[in-house]
């Protein structure tokens, strides 16, 4: 199917970068023949609902950061899209995918031997991997945010941040959240989706 790619001003990246995340695309409608990775009603619009989508996550990765964990990472949004653009823009941070479904773990690998990229690929469930330490943790479409917060006071490092895009219903979720976990939060706009935000986190404490 014809994807339009066009790169909006706030992305700005080498005609390079731009190949490899138009190559995600055509990766992902092969992929998605025989496996779920993202919902059928977006797969024709997967760059401006997927990869625009997570790519405008990166402007909250502080330049410094040397491990981001991606949670829940399915069909690479927003993780292999984080991996293609750190790799011009963060090439310091390591990205690591953690995702439990083994046949999307693999579309992971694979399509990140295709694109050239370094990630690491960890095909297990959050909750039974040991604390990782990381700078920063993002998650896309994988969870409440009460669940998020137990996953990332768990992994994040002390400072860390946690990178949550949500979509309308994302002050309900703060609200429940909020009855058992303590943390500051700064919202921002999506964007890619004028009823989407952007939540990011940090000093993630049980109360």
């Amino acid at each position: 199917m014809i994807q339009e790619y066009s790169i909006p001003e706030w992305l700005v990246v080498s005609r390079e970068t731009q190949s490899k995340l138009e190559r995600l695309c055509s990766i992902v409608e092969k992929w998605s023949r025989a496996i779920n990775l993202v919902s059928k009603p977006t797969i024709r619009n997967l760059w401006e609902r997927h990869v625009l989508d997570s790519a405008q996550l990166l402007a909250y990765v502080p330049p410094e950061t040397r491990l981001l964990v991606d949670l829940g990472s399915g069909g690479g949004f927003p993780g292999l899209v984080i991996g293609i653009l750190s790799a011009e823009l963060r090439p310091q941070a390591k990205i690591i995918l953690v995702e439990s479904d083994k046949r999307k773990a693999v579309f992971l690998s694979e399509a990140a031997r295709e694109l050239g990229i370094a990630v690491n690929v960890k095909c297990q469930r959050v909750n039974s991997i040991p604390p990782i330490n990381a700078d920063v943790i993002s998650a896309r479409a994988f969870a409440s945010l009460t669940e998020l917060c137990r996953h990332a006071s768990v992994h994040l490092a002390q400072g860390g941040l946690a990178i949550f895009p949500k979509g309308v219903g994302s002050k309900d979720e703060i609200d429940t959240a909020q009855k058992s976990w303590r943390f500051s939060l700064e919202t921002k706009a999506s964007r890619t989706d004028p009823s989407a935000s952007i939540l990011l986190l940090k000093d993630i404490v049980h109360v």
